[in-house]
């Protein structure tokens, strides 16, 4: 690795041993990146200054130069006031606005290290993450900083911005000229972005300044092909790093605009596509399925690109799309753990039903259990390597998700005898409804909190509408009385409301094997309902 100029190294103190990495693979020329680097940089100062950066449903369009200077102005006020050194974990959270992703480049501008995370998550598991991440400093939109309080983060210094007190992030005084970048390392640690493990506790991934530009300089480079005057729009947070690279990494990187909305649902996205003229749009197939009935009174003309994430996006779901809109969508899949998609594709070689080939920059395979490559046409574990790897932060899960050089992501796959991948199903006990990964025993441990609750099992069960939905069997308390509301409210004063169980199923008894495991293949056919 190159000399790093983080003074607080805990990041790179607690990468896993590099033995455990995976094989990293740079096989293109734009991703053979310099040793010194600096991302926010790269994607702030490349682009003419009076070129649109950001777009909102009612506020001005800011510019690239607009974005500079504020980007340089809260970058002065970290380093200044607020003390934040080079390697400082900076916690970022708020909903999607220009604010939020300004702080997010100023951070890194700063060369300290971006925890953004979902303005929805709950105290216990900011907590959580505080506590795995140590983090010192927290930027909080005013309107979300309730429950961070609430989380009572011993030592973490929380500045909120947009709102009206002297204090506020954006009242501070600050010097008018240009911050001077921090000149990182490629290698210095950028971002840590949190994802949820089967077993519920969070994993923080690891990703480099080098590792932001190589997920735009390969699946958006080559497969979505952004062009100067595209204005890139989506659901996604930019608590997860499907919509910081759609929203924010990509548009920037090719010197395109970003519309960035509160409130992304479809009944949102449909008409902000034809006010604001999108033309690249990022969301789930559920928000294409939920959309494919309101299309009738809306402008979509603009629309050139439609990505597709999150969950699998069946044949059905493509081809109702394509009939309505005339649009091919580009699937995709992507992991925290390497940033963005890795296999895709676009255009005419696009076949429905498959998610794609390898993204140009990266490989993969299917294998099976023990890492020998499968035949075409044989389910297995897919397997993918290119120019960023899945490194944790200090968590042993690192042996399991790396293994022989390999990234596995989880998913059971198909290659097919002319090199497509096509999803089977996921390999654990994930939930992924409506483009959000649920851990189950995540939920049973937030519901086994409850005092009428004694026993429970969490799982996933098809859903057309979501992909899937989480369904909570739980057996109750003697005496206790089956109340769905009252858990649901639980739940939901305990953990993001997108982990709430959809439904509740009351049980006497789990199902279980003779050596006392919970059968969950039987309760996700449902066959156990009482």
């Amino acid at each position: 690795m190159h000399l790093s100029a983080h003074v607080d190294t805990f990041a790179r103190d607690h990468l896993p041993p590099p033995h455990e990495w995976p094989e990293l693979r740079f096989d293109l020329p734009e991703l053979r990146y310099p040793a010194r680097l600096n991302c926010a940089v790269e994607l702030l100062d490349h682009t003419d200054a009076g070129r649109p950066a950001f777009h909102t449903p009612a506020g001005p369009t800011w510019t690239y130069g607009e974005l500079r200077a504020r980007v340089d102005r809260i970058a002065h006020v970290l380093t200044g006031t607020l003390g934040v050194v080079p390697g400082n974990r900076v916690l970022l959270r708020g909903p999607t606005t220009p604010w939020l992703a300004a702080c997010w480049l100023a951070v890194l501008k700063a060369g300290a290290v971006a925890v953004t995370v979902l303005a929805r998550q709950r105290p216990q598991e900011l907590a959580a993450m505080c506590a795995i991440a140590r983090i010192g400093h927290a930027l909080c939109d005013v309107r979300a900083v309730d429950d961070l309080l609430r989380a009572a983060v011993p030592g973490l210094r929380v500045t909120t911005y947009g709102g009206d007190g002297p204090d506020d992030l954006l009242r501070r005084p600050a010097p008018t000229a240009p911050y001077p970048a921090v000149d990182t390392a490629s290698d210095d640690v950028a971002l840590i972005a949190f994802t949820s493990g089967t077993t519920g506790r969070p994993k923080g991934c690891v990703h480099f300044h080098r590792d932001v530009l190589a997920s735009a300089d390969t699946f958006s480079r080559h497969v979505v092909r952004p062009r100067a005057d595209d204005v890139f729009a989506g659901s996604p947070p930019l608590g997860f790093t499907f919509g910081l690279g759609g929203l924010v990494i990509f548009p920037l990187r090719a010197g395109a605009s970003s519309l960035l909305l509160e409130q992304a649902g479809p009944r949102q996205l449909l008409p902000a596509i034809a006010a604001h003229r999108v033309s690249v749009l990022f969301t789930a197939p559920t928000a294409y399925r939920a959309m494919l009935g309101d299309l009738g009174g809306h402008d979509l003309s603009s629309l050139r690109r439609c990505v597709s994430a999150g969950e699998n996006l069946s044949a059905a779901t493509w081809r109702a799309w394509h009939e309505r809109t005339g649009l091919r969508l580009i699937n995709g899949i992507g992991a925290t753990e390497l940033l963005h998609i890795f296999v895709s594709a676009a255009d005419e070689h696009i076949r429905p039903g498959t998610t794609g080939l390898p993204v140009p920059g990266w490989q993969a395979r299917v294998q099976d259990a023990d890492g020998r490559p499968v035949p075409d046409g044989a389910p297995g574990l897919l397997a993918v390597r290119g120019p960023v790897g899945c490194r944790y932060l200090a968590d042993p899960r690192q042996r399991e998700y790396v293994r022989d050089g390999w990234n596995i992501t989880g998913d059971t796959y198909v290659r097919e005898a002319d090199g497509y991948f096509r999803y089977v199903a996921r390999a654990d006990d994930m939930i992924v409804s409506a483009g959000y990964n649920i851990a189950g025993p995540e939920v049973e441990d937030a519901l086994l909190r409850h005092p009428d609750v004694a026993e429970t099992a969490v799982v996933g069960r098809p859903d057309e509408a979501r992909g899937q939905v989480a369904v909570a069997y739980t057996v109750l308390r003697p005496g206790a009385r089956p109340d769905p509301e009252a858990l649901r409210a639980f739940v939901t004063a305990e953990l993001a409301p997108y982990k709430c169980p959809r439904e509740f199923v009351f049980l006497d008894a789990l199902p279980r094997t003779a050596t006392g495991k919970v059968q969950r293949f039987r309760l996700r056919t449902g066959g156990d309902q009482q």
